[in-house]
């Protein structure tokens, strides 16, 4: 009888809201969810070629890097309300919005993981015949996967919090929810989105952790072996 009365009393755990409420918040972790992918998996397609025009070029580095932070100085609803005439009220609203956060993050990302690649590492390679582009993909980007993996983590996290600004035109995913609770300080509402968030977030950290362990195993190596040798 306490756990079906918790609704009335406005509790913050209330099973039956979560039994009651299971098919709305699955909808909304979905559309998070595909959200956040599809702002991160873009926002790394335009921040690729923004961070080789910055090592081809170094004198575009200032302008480039400057505009990626200025863009994410950008308040949400002033960067919603500058987008809405082209976009509408639509998810392409929420998604461009983000794709246009992440790049500050994708950007430095990239940029630290081609740094990061030893210089006689490439000279061995062009020694070998390697060109320009077999060098890029063959040899610079394995080796620059796990700072990489590290920039699209930490981008992935902050695009997931940054999803539930999105509520303020219906697209925000779990955030929907949050602000739907708001007037009324549905407290059950509040806490299992906002939970739903924290947990996503470290779900796609590990993830992402496991899968730039499974592309990188030479750097499990060299730990076991300063492991070994220590």
């Amino acid at each position: 009888m306490a756990t079906a009365n918790c609704l009335v009393t406005n509790d913050w755990i209330c099973g039956e809201y979560l039994r009651t409420r299971t098919q709305e918040l699955t909808d909304a972790t979905v559309q998070h969810v595909g959200i956040t992918t599809a702002s991160v998996l873009l926002g790394l397609l335009v921040a690729f070629p923004l961070a080789l025009l910055v090592r081809a070029r170094p004198r575009w580095a200032g302008p480039v890097l400057g505009l990626t932070t200025l863009l994410y100085t950008i308040p949400s609803l002033a960067m919603f309300s500058l987008l809405l005439p082209f976009l509408g009220l639509s998810t392409a609203l929420v998604v461009t919005g983000l794709v246009l956060y992440s790049l500050t993050i994708l950007v430095r990302g990239v940029l630290a993981g081609l740094a990061a690649v030893p210089a006689e590492t490439r000279e061995a390679a062009r020694g070998m015949g390697y060109g320009s582009g077999r060098l890029l993909w063959e040899v610079e980007l394995p080796l620059a996967l796990p700072a990489l993996m590290a920039g699209i983590r930490m981008a992935t996290v902050s695009t997931i919090a940054l999803t539930t600004v999105g509520s303020v035109v219906g697209r925000g995913g779990l955030g929907n929810l949050i602000e739907d609770a708001l007037p009324t300080f549905f407290k059950a509402q509040v806490l299992a989105a906002s939970v739903l968030c924290v947990l996503l977030a470290v779900a796609a950290d590990l993830l992402l952790l496991g899968l730039q362990r499974l592309l990188t195993p030479w750097t499990r190596v060299r730990v076991r072996a300063a492991a070994g040798g220590g």
